[in-house]
């Protein structure tokens, strides 16, 4: 089976789909093989996984971990759909503080990697939406960290101007104020 890599305005925020092989039965598809996404260098082995279920309009993050436990994701919706965004944190890169964003949908199959040193978070389109997350570090509340989602400096285009945020979400600082090691 193949896979699409296609790199996004981030080069490595990366968006992957998958053939889906269909017919009076249901359908097929590979979601992952080892191989194909190492020789496109993703290539971190995963060590959790994750399953969120939310309402329309929730949106949750910008998350992120810091190092030595900064997650690298490779991320999908399972039921619904999504607005879902990177945000680059690495301190050195020409994309610093830049989002890549993608809307994804549980029929179409596309997942999102999402390296280490970016920040993460998504908007709930559908009625509802469950979303898995494959993580290459195992989670680390001492070094959980966030940002603002309505921060004016990323200006990212979420859909809902009157999201549902936690309380714990909204109390993020904006970018100019994180704790950042990448």
């Amino acid at each position: 089976m193949a896979f699409k890599f296609t790199k996004l305005s981030i080069p490595e925020v990366v968006l992957i789909e998958s053939e889906k092989y269909e017919d009076s039965r249901g359908f097929f598809a590979e979601l992952y093989q080892e191989n194909k996404f190492k020789e496109f260098g993703i290539d971190k082995p995963v060590k959790q996984i994750n399953l969120s279920k939310s309402s329309k309009g929730v949106l949750r993050g910008l998350h992120y971990q810091l190092n030595p436990f900064a997650q690298g994701k490779i991320v999908r919706v399972v039921a619904g759909s999504i607005f879902d965004v990177a945000v680059d944190l690495r301190k050195g890169s020409r994309f610093f503080g830049k989002w890549a964003g993608v809307n994804l949908k549980s029929e179409n199959l596309s997942m999102l990697y999402i390296p280490e040193g970016f920040a993460h978070g998504f908007e709930v389109l559908s009625d509802t939406a469950e979303f898995e997350y494959l993580c290459t570090q195992t989670y680390s509340p001492q070094h959980e960290r966030g940002i603002r989602y309505d921060d004016p400096s990323l200006n990212i285009s979420w859909s809902s101007k009157t999201p549902v945020i936690s309380e714990k979400d909204l109390k993020h600082p904006f970018l100019k104020d994180a704790e950042i090691n990448f």
